[in-house]
Parts: structure tokens; C-alpha cells; sequence
């Protein structure tokens, strides 16, 4: 049973939750060789989020959660994402995380004009009823329709069969930004083929 700190998931499951979400990113017109943008915190999800983009040959850039507004539209204009995927709130250091509310931001600045669907997953959806610092906080959450979307409820609008995309060993599969510490991101592009030599 999961709990506020624990989520055991089987390879089975995560496979049939990455197929699944393959298909909510195909639903909303994203294919191979599309750039993805994922700002989420650090659980199962940005895994499956990952993995769904790889399965259908869309190029992810994870954009890490403690990232200003500013430095997520920054990547965001620069990779060109139509899509971000987020989640509505991460906990770090016990302290509730408005992901959502920074995606909202990022978008509305005048260098982020690519963003045409944001995908939010529920934090402990399904799981209400533990006590954590984002509790009760959801009712306060802005939303802009038709570009924003729920993956609980997309999820349950498509089916799970989603054969994987054939990639070639220098296809792109995802961008890792730079710090911009000494100056402005540089996006590092990583091949499919020189990522599978871990697998």
C-alpha cells in the first residue's frame, strides 16, 4: 500500500503507466522528434513521463524543480517546447512547491511563446486524505483552459496499447541544460544510441 514516503510500482505496472501516458502525449499531437518540457519534482511520475517520451521518440528536457519561472521559460523558448509536463505541487526541505504556478508564470513571459498544452499530475492522487505540507492547497491552483489538463483524467481517454517508436542510434532522445551559472543554459543533446549503452 503506498504511503506519503513510499510507492512500490512492478516493471509490469510501469510499463503499462508509460504506454498509457505515451498515448495522452500523442493524443495532444506529440510525435517523434518533438521537444517535451519536464519540470516535476522527484517521484515515480517524472519517470514514467521520461519514459512515455523515449517510447514514442519525443525529446524530453527535464528542468529541475527549484528552478525560478524565469530559468524554466529560458529553457523552455529555448528547446521550443509546445508541452509541459508539471506537477500541481512537489515537497522539498518540508515545504510545499507551487509547480504548477511557475509553469503559469514561465508561460506568460514575453520569450516563452512555444507553449501550447500543459499536462499536471496530480500530487497523491488517490491519496487525499494524507496529511503532507500541500494539503489543502489545490483550491487555490489557477487554471487556463484548454491548455491545461489533469493526467488522471486524460489517462483514463485512451487506451494502453502503444507500440514503441523505431529510433535510429543518433536520433535525439532528450536535452540536459547547463547550470547558466556563467552565462545563458547551453542545451546538451544525448543520442538514443549512447543512452541504451547503459541499459
Amino acid at each position: 500500500m503506498p504511503t506519503e514516503s513510499h510507492h512500490h510500482i512492478t516493471y509490469g505496472e510501469l510499463l503499462l503507466s508509460v504506454k498509457k501516458f505515451a498515448n495522452v502525449l500523442k493524443k495532444h499531437g506529440i510525435k517523434k522528434g518533438d521537444r517535451v518540457t519536464i519540470y516535476m519534482p522527484m517521484v515515480v511520475e517524472t519517470c514514467i513521463a521520461l519514459l512515455a517520451c523515449a517510447r514514442i521518440g519525443a525529446i524530453h528536457s527535464v528542468v529541475f524543480g527549484g528552478f525560478s519561472a524565469n530559468s524554466v521559460a529560458e529553457r523552455i523558448s529555448d528547446c521550443e517546447s509546445s508541452i509541459v509536463i508539471t506537477s500541481d505541487f512537489g515537497v522539498r526541505g518540508g515545504k510545499c512547491i507551487p509547480l504548477k504556478s511557475k509553469i503559469d508564470q514561465a508561460a506568460a513571459m514575453p520569450q516563452c511563446t512555444t507553449v501550447k498544452t500543459v499536462l499536471v499530475f496530480q500530487r497523491n492522487y488517490g491519496l487525499e486524505n494524507i496529511e503532507e505540507p500541500c494539503s489543502g492547497q489545490r483550491s487555490s491552483l489557477e487554471w487556463t483552459d484548454g491548455r491545461d489538463f489533469w493526467v488522471h483524467e486524460e489517462l483514463k481517454t485512451v487506451d494502453d496499447n502503444c507500440p514503441p517508436e523505431p529510433m535510429n542510434a543518433e536520433d535525439p532522445l532528450f536535452i540536459l541544460y547547463t547550470s547558466g551559472s556563467t552565462g545563458k543554459p547551453k542545451g546538451i543533446l544525448h543520442t538514443t544510441g549512447g543512452y541504451l549503452t547503459y541499459a
